[in-house]
């Protein structure tokens, strides 16, 4: 990770560690790295948002830094960062830029970026404009005259997204009665219509947004509510997005989570027998459950893993050749499809097998067995996050447990990519004890690093 950006882009409290003339100067920045391959025209640059209230302002200051380095603007308004890389190539954009903090709560922002093949920027690009934004003092590098960019709007850009969904994915869902959690976020005006089209009778939830609900007790990272009005409706499904619609778990028929890991094997398995599945090969990471790959060790499959971040699971599936991968927490990438986690998409692939099939989702879900999981988050000042291993104290403890648990558990602790947590992940056969280690060096680590 570099001085600004992390594993998803640029990402903090709104107006506090995302003041607006950072946010200007990172667009300037920005429009000088992207705009390098393009020298006989202004660049066109795209820009869709999520429903955070501080995403009007965020928008305005990005379009102004870029249209003032010397791009063209098109702003998309509020559309799922998965709809931002597919009009990426469908408009053939030379760039694009996300105003989304994710699974966030609402005080946070973020920004990432997309290459012209909506493929999110690598590592050197983010670092070129790092090093741009603190080479500013007071004079910044405007472009000036004819070479100023132009600001537009691009109208009804989610519904664009919607149609070339159905485009690659139109399952015939006469008789699935769904539930949809959009978590306020940006597939609100989207996800209900677009899964009635296809003959679904849908029932929306967490599907007003107000600027400030947005992941608020809904969504992916919230899912209790959803598993009630699943029961309640007597739906055949629920599906839970997050704030900016690049993730999705599920809920069954009788009120039960689908975490990423049964989705990744249903759908893994799925193209397994249709002989889609890319190099046989299905791209995890590390946070995945033992039991998703002794499952596809028994479908003949090969699991590679991975970092955690949907960008290293992106960077390890183009490095193979690898048609599917995701994580746990609900991100699947389809890249023969789309070039980065899409929860519509995957929710259509998902629905599919269920028709097909005529299984219900509790049924399809045990394709494998999960391995008891216990996973405790650790608040830590972000600039320390990086080096918990630097205490013996934890090193010692780590090495201890994954000794005691011989072959039969793991240790995994990592430090979160978007949040100021280190997380604790650990796996083994009994549920108590795995709990209680957890939590032990949970603890460890907030007595030594704060």
């Amino acid at each position: 990770m570099g001085k600004y950006f992390g594993t998803d882009g640029i990402r903090g409290r709104a107006s506090v560690q995302f003041p607006p003339l950072f946010v200007f100067k990172l667009g300037i920045a920005a429009a000088h790295v992207l705009s390098k391959e393009v020298a006989d025209r202004r660049p066109l640059i795209l820009i869709g948002k999520d429903t955070r209230i501080s995403g009007d302002f965020l928008e305005s200051a990005l379009a102004a830094g870029m249209a003032a380095g010397g791009c063209d603007i098109m702003l998309l308004g509020v559309i799922p960062t998965p709809g931002v890389a597919a009009l990426t190539r469908l408009l053939q954009a030379d760039a694009a830029a996300v105003i989304s903090a994710s699974h966030n709560p609402y005080y946070d922002n973020g920004i990432k970026f997309f290459t012209a093949d909506g493929y999110k920027l690598p590592d050197e690009l983010e670092e070129q404009i790092e090093q741009l934004i603190d080479s500013y003092g007071d004079q910044l590098p405007f472009a000036t005259d004819d070479k100023l960019g132009r600001i537009s709007s691009y109208q009804n850009a989610a519904g664009e997204y919607a149609a070339w969904l159905q485009e690659e994915q139109a399952p015939n869902l006469l008789g699935l009665k769904i539930v949809v959690d959009t978590a306020n976020g940006a597939a609100s005006a989207i996800a209900g219509p677009l899964f009635e089209s296809l003959g679904a009778a849908v029932v929306c939830m967490a599907n007003e947004p107000d600027g400030c609900n947005i992941n608020l007790n809904c969504g992916s990272t919230h899912l209790d509510a959803l598993c009630q009005r699943v029961l309640s409706e007597r739906a055949d499904i629920g599906l839970a997005f997050d704030g900016d619609a690049d993730r999705i778990l599920a809920v069954d028929e009788n009120g039960q989570e689908v975490d990423g890991d049964h989705l990744l094997a249903i759908l893994a398995t799925d193209m397994k027998q249709k002989g889609e599945l890319a190099a046989n090969e299905l791209v995890v990471t590390q946070m995945s459950n033992m039991g998703l790959k002794l499952a596809m060790e028994k479908l003949g499959v090969q699991v590679a893993e991975t970092k955690v971040g949907d960008r290293y699971v992106l960077e390890r599936m183009r490095e193979i050749g690898a048609s599917l991968g995701g994580e746990q927490s609900g991100h699947i990438i389809f890249l023969d499809e789309n070039t980065t986690g899409d929860g519509l998409l995957s929710a259509l692939h998902l629905l599919e097998v269920m028709v097909v099939t005529g299984k219900p989702l509790s049924e399809l879900s045990k394709i494998m067995t999960v391995l008891p999981q216990a996973l405790v988050n650790v608040t830590v000042p972000n600039h320390r996050k990086e080096h918990f291993m630097e205490y013996p104290e934890i090193a010692a403890a780590i090495e201890e447990l994954e000794k005691e648990f011989a072959g039969e558990g793991r240790v995994l602790i990592r430090p979160s990519g978007t949040e100021p947590k280190v997380r604790v992940m650990i796996e083994g056969k009994d549920k108590a004890r795995i709990d209680k280690e957890a939590h032990r060096i949970a603890d460890l680590i907030q007595q030594l690093m704060l």
